[in-house]
């Protein structure tokens, strides 16, 4: 939705979502170190794609409370505010449902198929591409078009790794980088 206002001129001024849930994740956010901690994380990945950092006091992401007769249902409230083309204020909400627990099965089975196809491939490092894709925070961030291009292109062998990766990697692999200059 951040890359979708930023698509359209849409600035986003402040935006916030709020979980509830009444499986174990949400229950276990009952304690507050792992709160802050999911909170942090949730609230970096949205951030990561904003085209300016929002202030603190205008961006909230995070688990909300624990319901228990929600079960492994998953309900997310998400409020997005903005200016449009002069100036003109815009907001959307948007209500989402989803059994939590398989909610993200697919895509850690395509980030393992993706490490599958580094490992057959003698690669190794970081995958940028599809760490970016698929993370909610990876190493370098991407917007999802370019994660998705630069993901499809690993796929299909075609990626081409940035010279800095390639530098990080040799070290990694206890190799004597030389600079060229």
């Amino acid at each position: 939705m951040t890359d979708l206002f930023q698509k359209r001129g849409v600035r986003l001024e402040r935006t916030y979502q709020l979980n509830t849930g009444g499986n174990t994740d949400f229950l276990n956010m009952l304690n507050h170190s792992r709160l802050l901690s999911k909170k942090k994380s949730k609230t970096e990945a949205v951030q990561s794609v904003t085209e300016e950092r929002l202030e603190d006091e205008n961006i909230h992401i995070g688990p909300s409370d624990y319901v228990a007769w929600q079960k492994d249902n998953k309900v997310c409230f998400i409020r997005m505010e903005g200016k449009l083309f002069g100036e003109v204020p815009m907001n959307v909400e948007l209500r989402l449902s989803v059994e939590d627990s398989p909610n993200s099965a697919g895509v850690a089975i395509d980030a393992i198929r993706c490490c599958k196809l580094a490992l057959d491939r003698g690669e190794g490092g970081v995958l940028y591409g599809p760490s970016a894709y698929f993370m909610k925070h990876p190493p370098r961030q991407y917007s999802d078009d370019e994660a998705y291009r630069m993901t499809e292109a690993f796929i299909q062998d075609t990626w081409v790794k940035k010279s800095e990766e390639k530098v990080d990697l040799r070290r990694r692999q206890g190799q004597q980088v030389v600079a060229k200059g």
